[in-house]
């Protein structure tokens, strides 16, 4: 009995199929082998029928020869199971799959790691496919076409070159701006503070908040703080000598996973996915596209197994973390199949991006972190109340005095301005046992001068986790949303180390003509899709609903879109500064002006941009009530042309042609 089994890539297929016995055959399909039309009219995107939406599906360039290929497998085979990934993703692609090679009885089978016993578990309970998956997968499919190809075309056509707005990637970039623009309207104020250092080498900072006027959140008077930060008597009014326990963070969810390759290693989005990816597809760790911050019971004994065997504090509980709202915890949190394993991956970025799911997975399972902390509050002996209220400072450190999960484990990253420096600070502060009613001398003092800082731009990691926060998009679809923004220039690196995400002016015109006129641009109504959608894979609301929903608003806001004035033509006209668009006539391509029927205008085409305007010869149009001059245009090549036409076209349309002697033949006018 011959079994067919087709999963996604190579790479998994020779795992999978090193692994299982000689009656298997286990084939790549290489991804989805068939989508929408790459290329159609909205009206042919998709279709009413009975008040549902059926969408038209092609196969995809390059897919062919893979579709032969399964077909005559298939043929071959007395079982056919679907083993893609378990997500909506992988049930779509199996629904593509039976559809195409049309399989009669398919077996669906999932699993979360490519292990021996997780396949052989899995192909121990096959099922059929999950229509409710497929339908919102097939639903965000929908939606998101839907939007490039009703929006993108109207904001091309003004702007005279190819733009395009989607259903998450424009909210994207709506963040990107808006934080942009907060910056650019960011007005730094100076304030103050003050701070002693002590006799042991440890420091207490003026705890400014007390004298602060009613409303204010910052002291800005610079004379009261060099008075403050005179202060050398003082007075112990409260020591406290304790201890504080610090949790690990949870196991990796593709979004953390995604913020701390960032941050630690530096890759980026797609970076960081491609390295998830061709981990799991050998083997090494669990599926990566998971929001649950939770092991499974199985996993958590594991890990917690391997850390009693090589010594490391493990946690009296098996620890679990409260996923974030909205969250599809379908799958386990990011982990090593085989915790025994410390180096895996076939590249450097596979191999440093398993490390760090390791540490963060068997750190999840460790004893807290202890530290021992003291906090001092002093009382200024020798300064006046300021306001009525008495000087106080206070002072902190901590001390760390059982690793726990750090052995494994160092801690999170910091991005640039997320208080490292107050821990640092905390670390370095040794504040000795003291007791209140005690009396202390400050060795000296300072004003501390500080700016307030404008909001930070958005790193990667730091888009990834507002897009998060506001239910913006899944995990899945994040790398997407970041390589198409940047792709398509509507946002460039920049900062230091070009590390930030800057708008382009192109960027900034899109957001600025679709907010107001399009609900697909508000935080709101984008996260309130992803809702909708997970009721449609959950089986409580057909996807027809929310498809329909999203095209009717579409269509009464597509008048009211206008693009931003102040945008660049990237091909502007020479007669008005209207953009130039490429239009194809009966002689080939050609440049118009968008400004048209105001501007005339056109230009020959020149290997793709506008060519330079033709002189007029000193031949004259004959046609009637014409006798305009005439413009000799030639093109060399294959579908090259020579001719004379009218310099009055499109009002006058007359063509002759190039005589043997290289005038017109006025005979031929037509």
């Amino acid at each position: 009995m011959t079994v067919l089994m087709i999963v996604e890539s190579p790479k998994k297929a020779k795992e999978i199929g090193g692994f299982l016995g000689s009656e298997y055959v286990v084939r790549a399909c290489y991804g989805h082998i068939r989508d929408l039309p790459a290329k159609a009219e909205p009206g042919e995107l998709v279709s009413a029928v009975s008040s549902d939406f059926v969408a038209r599906y092609e196969v995809s360039d390059g897919s062919s020869r893979t579709v032969a290929a399964l077909k005559e497998a298939a043929a071959k085979a007395d079982r056919v199971v679907l083993a893609t990934d378990p997500d909506r993703e992988g049930e779509a692609i199996a629904w593509h799959l039976m559809q195409v090679l049309r399989l009669k009885a398919p077996q669906r089978v999932t699993y979360t790691e490519i292990t021996p016993k997780a396949i052989k578990a899995a192909l121990a309970q096959p099922r059929t496919i999950d229509m409710n998956l497929v339908h919102a997968q097939e639903a965000r499919r929908i939606l998101d076409r839907i939007v490039g190809f009703k929006v993108s075309p109207v904001l091309s056509n003004q702007a005279g070159q190819a733009l395009s707005a989607g259903r998450v990637q424009s909210p994207a970039v709506r963040l990107i701006v808006e934080r942009e623009r907060e910056i650019s309207r960011f007005v730094s104020r100076q304030h103050f503070g003050a701070s002693l250092l002590l006799d042991g080498g440890w420091s207490a900072q003026w705890l400014v908040k007390p004298h602060l006027p009613a409303g204010e959140k910052l002291w800005l008077d610079g004379d009261i703080a060099t008075r403050v930060a005179g202060s050398r008597l003082l007075e112990v009014v409260e020591f406290e000598d304790s201890q504080a326990q610090q949790a690990p963070a949870a196991p990796f969810t593709t979004s953390t996973m995604q913020q701390e390759a960032s941050k630690r290693l530096g890759l980026g989005a797609k970076a960081s996915m491609d390295a998830a990816q061709g981990l799991f597809d050998s083997g090494h760790i669990s599926y990566h596209r998971t929001d649950s911050p939770n092991l499974s019971a199985d996993s958590q004994a594991a890990i917690r197994a391997y850390a009693e065997a090589a010594g490391l504090p493990v946690a009296s509980e098996a620890r679990r973390w409260k996923a974030k709202a909205g969250a599809q915890e379908g799958h386990e949190a990011m982990r090593p199949t085989n915790m025994a394993v410390e180096v895996a991956g076939e590249t450097d970025n596979e191999r440093a991006l398993y490390q760090l799911i390791r540490a963060r997975s068997l750190a999840s399972q460790l004893a807290d972190a202890v530290y021992a902390t003291r906090r001092v509050k002093l009382l200024a002996l020798d300064l006046p109340a300021i306001g009525g209220v008495p000087v106080h400072f206070e002072g902190r450190g901590r001390v760390l005095i059982s690793q726990g999960w750090r052995v494994a484990y160092a801690g999170d990253a910091k991005d640039e301005g997320e208080g490292e420096a107050a821990e640092d600070a905390e670390l370095a502060n040794p504040i000795p046992v003291l007791t209140p009613g005690s009396k202390l001398t400050a060795t000296s003092g300072r004003r501390d001068d500080k700016r307030t800082e404008p909001p930070r731009r958005f790193t990667e990691a730091g888009l990834m986790r507002e897009l998060e926060e506001r239910a913006i998009g899944r995990p899945s679809t994040w790398t997407a949303i970041i390589t198409n923004i940047s792709s398509r220039g509507y946002v460039v690196p920049g900062g230091p180390k070009a590390k930030y995400l800057v708008p382009t002016k192109t960027g900034e015109a899109i957001v600025d003509a679709l907010v107001g006129k399009c609900q697909f641009i508000d935080y709101g109504f984008t996260a309130g899709v992803e809702g909708e959608l997970d009721q449609v894979a959950a089986g409580n609301r057909p996807a027809a609903s929310v498809i329909g929903t999203s095209w009717r608003q579409l269509e009464r806001e597509l008048s009211g879109l206008q693009i931003a004035s102040s945008i660049e033509p990237q091909h502007p006209c020479p007669d008005c500064n209207k953009a130039m668009r490429q239009r194809t006539g009966t002689n080939g391509k050609f440049w118009a002006c968008s400004g048209y029927p105001d501007c005339r205008c056109t230009l020959p085409d020149a290997g793709g941009k506008p060519g330079k305007r033709p002189e007029a010869s000193e031949h004259r149009c004959t046609k009637p009530g014409c006798g305009k001059p005439l413009i000799h245009r030639v093109k060399k090549g294959k579908t090259g042309h020579d001719f004379y036409g009218c310099s009055g076209f499109p009002t006058c349309k007359a063509s002759y042609e190039t005589g043997k002697d290289g005038k017109p033949v006025f005979a031929s006018a037509k």
